[in-house]
């Protein structure tokens, strides 16, 4: 156990706490809006920073690293491209998101689709969000592995109560701001860790390039097209569908500040997808043979970085997925206090109820999400299954809501039944290892939202009008 690994632990972890503490007192948790959308009041950074650090945790740092290492560096460009893509398609959303206004997607699906479609959305938003919190957990254990005289195992179950207690504290006004500081940390980790890798034990660009392995050089890797399109559409999916996203940009100050933060969010993302890509693909000749889950990790781990530099990325590493498994496990509260408990009542006539539920549903989720756990070996399998379940089954389906008028309250809960339905089968039947279940599933999906909502009549009203009913 390095005594500098435990000393930066411990003092992000007292940030962390602080941070916690103070934005848990009853005069700023007032309600469970405050709770869940932080009462509508983030300034553009924090939301930008909240924003990077829930997307980009354990399924860059690890799950990503692991693609990079074992099918080379354009292969991860193509893989993390999805993430940029989708960042841009959220950025013509983000006005409309945000004039919205809805808590949860599944409000949204039954503003315009109705109750049933609320029903089936939430419960498939959390069995795919569920899975998203699992691999945090995995993650945060490998890092603790490293820093702590524990196994992963034994790490993993720490992350897990470390995340649930963070979580606990003020909602998504400490989530935020808590995301916000971790975010910063791991640019400023991964920055100094590719300047000190590449000019001390790669010897710069050229020999970069002369040591990767010819097999990583190539365009898709030892990948076929079919192969890395599916790697590159769950990630597409993902963010451009994600809870997450929408709650935050909900969580705007106004429509122009949603805006401007998913800018930064787009900037933030090159700042740590590109030292991820350089870092791992570098890997695969500094430390040949090792797990490609620590592909990153064993950079930081290793002799090939100082201590303190290994140090500020493991602890920086950790507090991204910590921050992105309590962002995972707030959004599935909000379903919870939303779309379940107060579904039928004003929620701000039991304002401190709202709080009790969202935090008792917290502890709920955690225990499902740990289980979920024992049933998939790596992060980057865990991280395509959660991905694709909410890509193919529910993404379809939030922008059918906000720009098809046709779209059909059958043609929507077919369209998640079916995409999920597919997503498992694929899964469970072993087929993902040469085809990912995106590949079947997504297509499945569409075809489904737009036979069914084409045979079936529509009564639906549009988003706006709902919206704006609700509001009054």
């Amino acid at each position: 156990m390095s005594a500098t690994y435990l000393t930066l632990m411990v003092l992000y972890g007292a940030l962390m706490i602080a941070v916690a503490l103070w934005f848990s007192r009853a005069a700023v948790m007032k309600d469970g809006e405050d709770f869940v959308l932080a009462g509508k009041s983030l300034p553009a950074p924090v939301l930008a920073g909240t924003m990077l650090a829930t997307f980009v945790g354990s399924g860059s740092i690890i799950g990503g690293a692991n693609f990079v290492y074992s099918y080379g560096p354009i292969p991860g460009i193509i893989f993390f491209l999805g993430t940029f893509v989708g960042i841009l398609c959220l950025l013509a959303l983000a006005p409309k998101v945000r004039a919205n206004g809805f808590r949860t997607v599944p409000e949204l699906f039954q503003a315009r689709f109705g109750r049933a479609t609320r029903v089936v959305g939430t419960a498939m938003v959390l069995l795919a969000f569920v899975g998203i919190t699992a691999y945090q957990f995995t993650g945060a254990g490998n890092i603790l592995s490293l820093i702590l005289p524990v196994s992963a195992a034994q790490g993993t179950v720490i992350a897990a109560v470390l995340i649930t207690v963070l979580t606990l504290g003020g909602g998504l006004k400490s989530v935020a701001w808590t995301d916000f500081y971790s975010a910063a940390l791991i640019v400023l980790g991964l920055l100094v860790c590719l300047v000190y890798v590449f000019t001390q034990d790669v010897g710069g660009v050229g020999s970069y390039v002369d040591r990767l392995d010819p097999a990583l050089r190539t365009f898709t890797g030892s990948l076929g097209p079919v192969q890395m399109l599916g790697y590159f559409l769950p990630l597409f999916l993902l963010i451009l569908g994600d809870q997450n996203m929408h709650q935050r940009l909900a969580a705007a100050k106004d429509g122009g500040t949603a805006t401007k933060a998913t800018i930064m969010f787009f900037v933030g993302a090159i700042f740590i997808i590109g030292p991820i890509i350089l870092l791992a693909s570098s890997s695969s000749f500094l430390l040949p043979g090792i797990e490609p889950d620590m592909a990153i990790l064993g950079l930081a781990g290793a002799e090939t970085t100082p201590e303190l530099i290994g140090g500020i990325v493991l602890v920086a590493a950790l507090a991204l997925i910590i921050t992105t498994g309590s962002s995972y496990l707030l959004t599935c509260s909000g379903n919870f206090v939303y779309d379940l408990i107060f579904v039928n009542q004003p929620e701000r006539a039991n304002q401190r109820a709202g709080v009790m539920v969202g935090r008792t549903s917290v502890l709920a989720i955690a225990v499902f999400a740990y289980i979920m756990v024992q049933f998939f070996p790596s992060v980057l399998e865990l991280q395509m299954y959660a991905y694709t379940m909410y890509g193919a089954a529910l993404t379809p389906v939030i922008l059918a809501a906000l720009f098809w008028k046709r779209a059909t309250a059958a043609g929507a809960i077919a369209t998640i039944l079916v995409g999920g339905a597919v997503t498992v089968f694929w899964e469970a039947t072993g087929r993902s290892a040469d085809v990912n279940s995106v590949i079947i599933s997504l297509p499945a999906a569409i075809v489904t939202l737009v036979v069914v909502s084409l045979l079936t009549p529509a009564r639906a009203r549009p988003v706006e009008a709902t919206a704006a009913a609700d509001q009054r």
